[in-house]
């Protein structure tokens, strides 16, 4: 028997591609190049924009004899056990596989944003919990997890990290985002990509680009970002993802900036991302994102011509369904109104990418493996271990925490018993169970109050919730202020509820006008105060909140980002004392409700002055965060004060926990430029590096500055190196200095490419 060269595992992947594109019909082709949505909602209560809109009108058995290019979210779209799910996909792509001349199976894809989003899989933080733990093994650690139990499942691709920088903290879906700085969002997400990728699974890069810069805070809404701002806060963490994390997929935005939709924009998707920074992947629509081009954004007439827009612009595939890809593209193609080297070019690259996964070989075998185990001991101790680290404390002036083991305790708040206060908008149970709620969650969520009645089992607590999350019923009060009374200190567990489209007050489509705690919990926390009762604020939230209008009124404050199914045990853990607290915030916390959008990565016109009575400085400030122990930032040392600019040049500081017990400590690299070509923020992140101390240990760190790490975009257009005075500043946070290095850049402006650094490196040792 011959094997067909695209066959044979011994040639190469391009080889073997140009083989089967020869010999595949147009529909073959065009196959390859859509998604079907098998059981998708069409109630108008789905999980994606328009759902119910969209639903596409097809005959699937007739559809896959020509093949099928992907299928959406086999596990995600309804409660499914994961054995069942796992036999059902392993049928369908055998079907798949059998109806189409080639027998290629199809590439399936899932949502992953914060672990596998299927029923009874581990729910772990949010991606703004990540970039709170400032820890990029970890995340790691995590992404690999869930890269093998989507493979275990028969899943190829995960629809995620998100790598849009915060830009207003009103958007809905801050809670997906890794925080507010394009260093930290870059280093966390190359981390994420680098666990899935190495688990086998193509990583998707969204929302490429500019989603989070959407006018008003509005999902959807135009961006209005500049050239410079697009390119120097936008860009890089999708740079660095690519470069350094391997990623193999990258999903356009549905957003439009200055006129132009992303998934229209060659300059974008192929001169940038693929001439400019070299990438060889798969770039695959937002669901809907290229039907959206004729509905939405009105720059096609037909479905035809947002085909031919989107194919010409270089996205490769259309998710979740075939309303462009499918029949109107093939009738344009043989219209000769769509020249059909689109579809080739297209196809080639979906074919490379199923000829990486194994999807070509004759061996291929789509069986589930014997045991599918998603919420394993092992993923709930690193679910646990993140939700720790996550945890801010942002306030503790008279060290009211930990708290006594015997006191008495006043729980109070909507976010204290309800499980799904710790969970995301993404995790299965926000995501799908609404619709499903004879559904068992799944998985077992305890909640802050049962984790704190364990953890502290011989205080008297008292619970009463006072008040809904987002409801206007203050008929509880009483009762929330009389357990407080009685009780030696209060602890309020207030929030967000995660959901989608205006069913929460946080995620995709829950958008706000102010940062004012939602509903009548401010209120309650009004009441609460005035007792003289001690009141501990923690905060269990997709999005920072303002909190000046109870600045000095509370004895300590705790921040947590939806922190996952281990949350309730890390914030009780926190208030017990077992957890020493060592999360650093990813984004800025305001003191007033109003006044945004404000992010720490303000020119000089952004930050507080005499020219206006609204003072945006922040309550606390990014990378702010407090410990139980304390350190000492001594023995601070750096070299030359010149360098050129292309050179280097290295400053290093010892680190001491000072205090009884082991914490850790995140010492943080800004850069402050004095004087530029174009105004520069005022500060902003360029390394940093999470430090475990047990006490009255000491470890030194080196962080390894390159000129190019001082780079921006110019008047031209050009990222550029330029000569002159800067400041690098070693911070506790964006605002707590402790040590300065003042450096002079010389020799003329030096224009970089796509090879220049993106990392500033850093070096541990141990000391005496």
């Amino acid at each position: 028997m011959t094997t067909a060269p695209w066959r044979d595992p011994a040639l190469p992947a391009a080889a073997r591609v140009d083989d089967l594109l020869s010999r595949m019909t147009l529909e073959e082709k065009t196959a390859q190049l859509y998604g079907v949505w098998v059981g998708a909602a069409t109630d108008g209560d789905g999980v994606a924009p328009l759902q119910s809109q969209m639903a596409a009108d097809y005959d699937y058995e007739e559809l896959i004899t020509h093949g099928l290019g992907q299928l959406t979210r086999s596990y995600g779209t309804a409660p499914v056990d994961p054995a069942l799910g796992a036999q059902a996909l392993a049928r369908a792509q055998r079907r798949i596989a059998a109806a189409g001349r080639f027998g290629i199976p199809a590439v399936a894809h899932e949502e992953c944003l914060a672990g596998f989003t299927a029923w009874g899989a581990t729910a772990y933080p949010v991606p703004l919990a990540w970039g709170a733990t400032f820890d990029p093994g970890l995340v790691e650690e995590m992404a690999r997890r869930i890269g093998h139990d989507l493979r275990a499942a028969g899943v190829h691709q995960g629809l995620a990290p998100v790598l849009d920088v915060v830009r207003d903290p009103r958007w809905g879906r801050v809670e997906e985002t890794i925080g507010e700085d394009p260093y930290l969002v870059g280093t966390i997400g190359t981390a994420y990509v680098r666990g899935l990728e190495s688990a086998g699974v193509v990583a998707t890069l969204k929302h490429f680009a500019g989603y989070a810069s959407s006018a008003g805070a509005r999902n959807l809404a135009p961006v209005r970002a500049g050239v410079r701002e697009f390119a120097d806060v936008t860009l890089p963490p999708f740079e660095m993802a690519l470069r350094e994390g391997g990623a193999r997929s990258v999903m356009a935005a549905y957003t439009d900036t200055d006129g132009i939709p992303a998934s229209a924009d060659p300059a974008l998707l192929t001169g940038l991302l693929r001439e400019e920074w070299g990438f060889t992947g798969t770039v695959v629509a937002d669901y809907f994102g290229i039907a959206f081009l004729q509905t939405l954004h009105r720059v096609a007439g037909s479905p035809a011509e947002a085909a031919h827009a989107a194919l010409t612009a270089g996205i490769d595939v259309e998710l979740p369904s075939l309303n462009c890809y499918g029949r109107p593209l093939l009738e344009a193609v043989r219209a000769g109104e769509v020249p059909e080297s689109l579809v080739d070019r297209a196809a080639r690259r979906v074919l490379l990418q199923k000829c990486e996964l194994g999807l070509l070989d004759e061996d291929w075998d789509p069986e589930p493996a014997a045991a599918l185990d998603l919420d394993s001991a092992a993923n709930r101790d690193v679910a646990g271990r993140l939700a720790q680290e996550s945890v801010v404390l942002l306030d503790n002036p008279d060290g009211l925490l930990p708290l006594a083991p015997d006191t008495r305790i006043a729980v109070v708040g909507p976010r204290a018993a309800d499980a799904l206060a710790m969970l995301g908008c993404y995790s299965f149970p926000s995501h799908v169970l609404p619709r499903h709620p004879e559904v068992p969650m799944g998985i077992d969520i305890p909640t802050v109050l049962d984790a704190l009645r364990t953890e502290l089992p011989d205080a008297k607590v008292t619970f009463a919730e006072g008040c809904g999350v987002s409801d206007p019923d203050a008929s509880g009060f009483e009762e929330a202020v009389a357990r407080a009374s009685e009780a030696d200190v209060c602890v309020a567990f207030l929030g967000d509820r995660a959901g989608l489209f205006g069913r929460g007050t946080s995620g995709e489509g829950c958008d706000v006008t102010d940062l004012r705690l939602p509903g009548v919990q401010g209120e309650l926390l009004d009441r609460l105060v005035a007792t003289g009762v001690p009141v501990v604020l923690v905060l269990l939230t997709g999005r920072p909140y303002a909190l000046g209008r109870w600045h000095g009124r509370l004895g300590a404050v705790v921040q947590a980002f939806f922190p996952g199914e281990e949350g309730g045990a890390a914030v009780a853990g926190v208030l017990s004392g077992r957890v020493n607290p060592s999360g650093r915030l990813p984004v800025s916390v305001p003191r007033e409700p109003g006044g945004q959008p404000w992010t720490y990565l303000q020119p000089p016109l952004g930050l507080a002055g005499e020219v206006s009575n609204l003072d945006p400085t922040p309550l606390y400030a990014f990378g702010h965060g407090r410990s139980y122990t304390a350190f000492a930032w001594d023995d601070f040392a750096g070299t030359a004060p010149e360098i050129a600019t292309d050179g280097s040049y290295d400053l290093s500081l010892t680190v001491r926990n000072t205090g009884d017990r082991a914490g850790a400590e995140v010492v943080q690299l800004y850069l402050h430029d004095p004087v530029a070509s174009v105004t520069r923020p005022d500060v902003r992140l360029i390394g940093y590096r999470r430090l475990e101390l047990e006490p009255g240990a000491a470890a030194r760190v080196t962080f390894r500055f390159h000129s190019d790490l001082s780079a921006f975009t110019d008047r031209s257009g050009t990222r550029v190196v330029e000569p002159g005075a800067l400041e690098l500043r070693l911070a506790a946070s964006s605002t707590e200095v402790r040590h300065t290095a003042r450096l002079t850049l010389t020799g003329p402006v030096r224009p970089l490419g796509a090879d220049r650094r993106l990392r500033c490196e850093t070096e541990v040792s141990p000391t005496a």
